[in-house]
């Protein structure tokens, strides 16, 4: 008894030291937000698509990874366990393998606030025990440094120390959020005091330090979390200093490439363009977000807003993916690596689109839409969800892409030459940063579904679910969500408890959604439904309301802007959100996928949805105009009319090629040439 006193009373204190919140962003009491998160586990998926998806990373995905990286094919477990001197051996792994471990462990805290699994709280604190004995008795922890006795704390940038220290600090946010415990949260503080010692004075070569920038987001959660300013005031530090000092070649730079690819030649303040690795940068802007949202500062969201506009009017796929290319010059020609190259220039069967980026992508988006409360930001979050993000893992969740590119064809590349790209997805990638990012951000995408208006809720995703939350004023509010989104355009909100006096429902009605219907009770709402805004709904609510959503689900064609040479007099085929393309297990064996021509009728597609096909979707049946004549070798070569042959096929989700190939090679195109009527 006197055990359970002590611990209730420990719980007491904790609550009263700290504001316990339960967000994913803890931006309840942030002053420059619209929207705000809602608490983890208020939301949890009940049917359809991201029930089925959370059900494999629960199944499939964590325990995989789990088997990985805590073995010796990943080593990132034993990393720690050498550092903490329970094991022998050497690092092994990537620079930033703890990184990946950190959000490895952040999965399992998503998953446990759904599941409420015992087990996966006493797996957890195991990790930490043995992080907490590698940890240094001043706080510093970065078992690649640690390990490595030819090399100083913070020499040289190359060696990821901030990124690690990023999603260290955020991953022991979100553990103390969801379990209510403190453990990895009272190494995190200790480190970040550290941080704050070594990185707070100015200084000309620690000044340039954090390049890759998720310290920054993670100092601001755990800002959020303790309310200790000096966290904030160095998140804004990192960004303050980046085109602070002159672009040289310093001793903490030697072996890693400068300015744009790494977002210092340009203060944020001033920057146009986004530049540089495509991770680095959209992690930057995802913490100066966070930044604004609690210091409200007009040129820093005047800079988000001008870099996100750039993001994705001129340098976005069509599947929302990001980073155009593996190797390149930056518009002021620095030497770029996986990130963005000039303004619509977008390649399709050497497009990078790291996963990382890509989720990085809807990361930025997420935080945008709670700034703004604009819909268009939700928008680009589903992009990618339904798109880029997924198409980085296999449906059976244990195989992965690096790489995303919008066109593969037999033989164009030679893959022994490349560390990240891969003809096939692959049971384990030696830089493993994006599995883990893409397995946390499935398994907290629930958290993403809805936000808190200053008086109401804001749906920013359809899928089946159940909502049990608080409004911002303390009331409490259940909603079921009923929905085979994004298959049927059919969605049913029943309101289950409110509050007496009026408050706001907002629904988002996709860019893409012109003549959607909204009722409530079977009665047409009067104010106008707009295709890429927010549909607002206020009146007193009451037990049994019913709202219901008809999104018109057409199929149609979408054409790349007239700068982007890669795409001209070709189209892309959607369907509400989905991205679709042709692949080559749905052609005949001898054709190739760039002889393949799509009619330009939309109409003439027909969709259907399949339950028992590639785990259940919608696919795209029509024909296709196949060259029968053969194409020269030469480089260029006379042509004639080509002979073309009709040939009955089906378009599947970008997200779902590759898991009919068995391991073999195959072709795909998002793009293809049009033929008109």
């Amino acid at each position: 008894m006197k055990k359970f006193i002590t611990s209730i009373l420990a719980i007491m204190s904790l609550n009263s030291v700290f504001a316990q919140e339960h967000a994913i962003l803890n931006h309840r009491h942030s002053k420059h937000v619209k929207l705000k998160s809602i608490d983890l586990g208020d939301c949890k998926w009940t049917e359809g698509f991201w029930a089925d998806k959370f059900k494999i990373a629960e199944e499939s995905m964590i325990p995989y990874m789990r088997s990985v990286l805590t073995g010796d094919v990943g080593h990132a477990l034993n990393n720690f366990k050498i550092a903490a001197r329970l094991k022998q051996g050497q690092h092994k792994g990537m620079r930033w393998h703890d990184g990946d471990f950190y959000k490895f462990m952040e999965a399992i805290c998503y998953l446990y606030v759904q599941n409420g699994n015992k087990d996966l709280l006493q797996e957890l604190d195991g990790y930490i025990e043995i992080i907490k004995k590698a940890q240094a008795e001043d706080g510093y922890l970065q078992t690649q440094i640690q390990l490595d006795n030819k090399v100083d704390r913070y020499e040289n940038r190359k060696y990821h120390e901030m990124y690690n220290t990023g999603h260290f600090l955020t991953t022991a946010c979100i553990h103390y959020r969801t379990t209510g415990k403190r453990n990895m949260l009272d190494l995190a503080i200790k480190h970040a005091n550290l941080l704050y010692v070594q990185f707070m004075p100015d200084h000309k070569l620690l000044g340039r330090f954090g390049f890759n920038q998720t310290q920054i987001m993670g100092l601001v959660e755990l800002y959020r979390t303790t309310q200790d300013e000096r966290y904030l005031k160095l998140a804004e530090k990192f960004i303050n200093n980046r085109g602070k000092y002159p672009v040289t070649e310093v001793s903490t730079t030697v072996g890693y490439p400068i300015g744009d690819m790494v977002q210092e030649r340009t203060p944020l303040r001033k920057s146009k363009e986004a530049v540089g690795h495509a991770v680095l940068a959209l992690y930057y802007y995802a913490g100066a977000a966070d930044v604004y949202a609690e210091t409200g500062e007009q040129a820093l969201i005047d800079a988000l807003d001008r870099l996100w506009m750039n993001v994705t009017d001129q340098k976005m796929y069509v599947t929302g993916a990001v980073g155009q290319t593996h190797y390149g010059a930056s518009s002021n020609r620095d030497k770029i690596e996986e990130g963005f190259i000039d303004q619509y220039m977008m390649p399709n069967m050497t497009a990078y689109n790291e996963t990382c980026a890509n989720i990085c992508n809807s990361m930025f988006s997420y935080r945008m839409l709670g700034l703004h409360g604009e819909s268009k930001y939700a928008d680009i979050m589903e992009l990618v969800l339904y798109n880029s993000g997924l198409s980085g893992i296999n449906l059976k969740g244990d195989r992965y892409y690096y790489a995303n590119p919008l066109r593969v064809i037999k033989g164009s590349r030679d893959y022994s030459k490349m560390n990240t790209e891969f003809p096939t997805r692959q049971p384990y990638l030696e830089c493993f940063c994006c599995p883990p990012n893409l397995v946390r951000t499935i398994a907290k995408v629930s958290g993403w579904a809805y936000s808190l208006s200053e008086n109401g809720i804001a749906v920013n995703l359809y899928g089946g679910n159940k909502l049990s939350t608080k409004l911002l004023d303390g009331s409490k509010i259940e909603i079921t969500q009923e929905s085979n989104y994004p298959w049927d355009g059919a969605v049913k909100l029943t309101i289950n408890k409110a509050k007496h006096t009026a408050f706001d429902v907002m629904l988002r009605i996709p860019n893409w959604a012109a003549g959607t219907s909204v009722k409530v009770n079977g009665v047409a709402i009067e104010n106008a439904v707009v295709a890429g805004k927010f549909a607002t709904l206020h009146r007193k609510w009451k037990k049994g309301d019913v709202i219901t959503v008809d999104f018109p689900m057409d199929v149609y064609f979408v054409e790349g802007h007239s700068r982007i040479e890669e795409v001209r007099n070709q189209v892309a085929i959607k369907r509400g959100p989905v991205v679709y393309c042709l692949e080559s297990a749905d052609l005949p064996k001898e054709a190739n996928i760039v002889d393949a021509y799509i009619k330009g009728d939309a109409k003439a597609l027909k969709a259907e949805y399949k339950p028992n096909f590639l785990g259940g979707l919608t696919t795209i049946s029509g024909e296709v105009l196949l060259r029968k004549d053969t194409p020269s070798n030469t480089m260029y070569s006379k042509v004639a009319k080509p002979m073309l042959e009709t040939y009955k096929t089906q378009f599947v989700p970008y997200y779902s090629w590759s898991n009919r190939n068995n391991g073999k090679e195959s072709e795909m195109s998002v793009f293809l040439p049009v033929i008109w009527k």
